[in-house]
């Protein structure tokens, strides 16, 4: 019988979150002080809140408010491409499915909105979508085209699994999102099994944040009746915030964590994916107003960006999100990054 030292194991566990926090905390220290120099602006939308690396020089960005991505050459900010129209696939009519999540596994790519209800409280059932598309490498600039279909019924599978109980999901859905105990998903990532990790906003449970695995990603989007499998979901203590994006990059989920309402401060936190582990800050200081919202590694640059909820900042003297499309626009930060 093979017999395992546990101590040992999570020290060397621990010593290589340190080691990679050290290598972050290496080119943070570099980037930050020069942050306004590093900022990026791209056009066409201002709610950038998932996106997912196409290739080295390209990537897509899901808007909370509309059913179209855009694709984007990094360092230029007009799109690269006519928007990728996601509303009849979506089945969602002129309603926004509030896009809230993205990551890549293969060559598709996994969405999820928010499965959220309004501010006010009112159900958004349009609001309820986990689907897929895939990357099309084969033109340029690459695109993504719909596939599958999308899975409507994930909230009433997370208030019903037996694993799940005792998290009060099912409560949670009738709760206006930005609430205390109110539901809100932000953040999607894979893990090494190609499995997803869903991560939420809110609700806290003993003031930490959510995550859920999903086991079979790739049946819930064929359209064929199959649900959701999960596996035991995790608390992470991130100083009292929610989950705004995620995003693994070689062996360690680099989190955003922020305010699971209006009012509070980002951080980014790392974590190796262990449901008993503990996430661990980042020596990261974000920019002020920068609502960071999409994290993603662009592959083949030792880059990561970090792109910016801007709907609610002033432009010219008006909130962006209530410019006119061909007026909005997000701001996006390079940031380098050692696996």
């Amino acid at each position: 019988m093979i017999r395992f030292n546990v101590r040992s194991i999570a020290a060397t566990v621990a010593t290589l979150l340190v080691l990679c926090l050290a290598t972050w905390g290496s080119f943070v220290q570099a980037s930050t002080s020069s942050a306004s120099a590093a900022m990026e602006r791209y056009d066409g939308m201002c709610e950038a809140s998932a996106a997912v690396a196409l290739d080295s020089q390209h990537f897509v960005v899901g808007d909370d408010e509309s059913n179209a991505l855009n694709v984007y050459r990094i360092g230029q900010s007009a799109p690269a491409r006519p928007a990728v129209d996601l509303a009849a696939f979506l089945a969602t009519g002129d309603k926004a499915s509030d896009i809230e999540g993205a990551t890549r596994i293969g060559d598709t790519i996994y969405w999820i909105s928010s499965h959220s209800r309004t501010s006010s409280g009112k159900a958004r059932p349009w609001r309820r979508r986990l689907f897929a598309t895939q990357v099309d490498l084969g033109v340029s600039p690459p695109t993504v085209r719909p596939v599958g279909k999308p899975y409507v019924d994930l909230i009433e599978d997370l208030a019903s699994a037996p694993e799940l109980q005792g998290l009060g999901l099912g409560k949670a859905a009738d709760i206006a999102p930005e609430q205390p105990g109110g539901l809100n998903i932000e953040g999607l990532a894979d893990t090494a099994d190609g499995h997803l990790l869903v991560g939420f906003r809110n609700p806290l449970k003993d003031g930490k944040a959510l995550l859920v695995p999903i086991t079979n990603p790739a049946a819930l989007v064929v359209g064929d009746g199959a649900r959701p499998a999960f596996g035991p979901p995790a608390l992470l203590d991130l100083g009292g915030r929610g989950i705004r994006s995620m995003e693994r990059i070689g062996a360690v989920y680099w989190i955003v964590a922020g305010p699971t309402g209006d009012v509070g401060s980002f951080a980014l936190y790392a974590w190796d994916g262990v449901p008993t582990h503990p996430a661990t800050p980042a020596p990261v200081a974000l920019p002020a107003q920068f609502s960071a919202e999409a994290l993603f590694a662009l592959p083949g640059t030792g880059q990561a960006m970090l792109l910016s909820d801007d709907g609610t900042l002033r432009v010219e003297g008006t909130r962006c999100d209530q410019l006119d499309k061909a007026k909005q626009r997000f701001r996006a930060l390079r940031i380098p990054f050692q696996k």
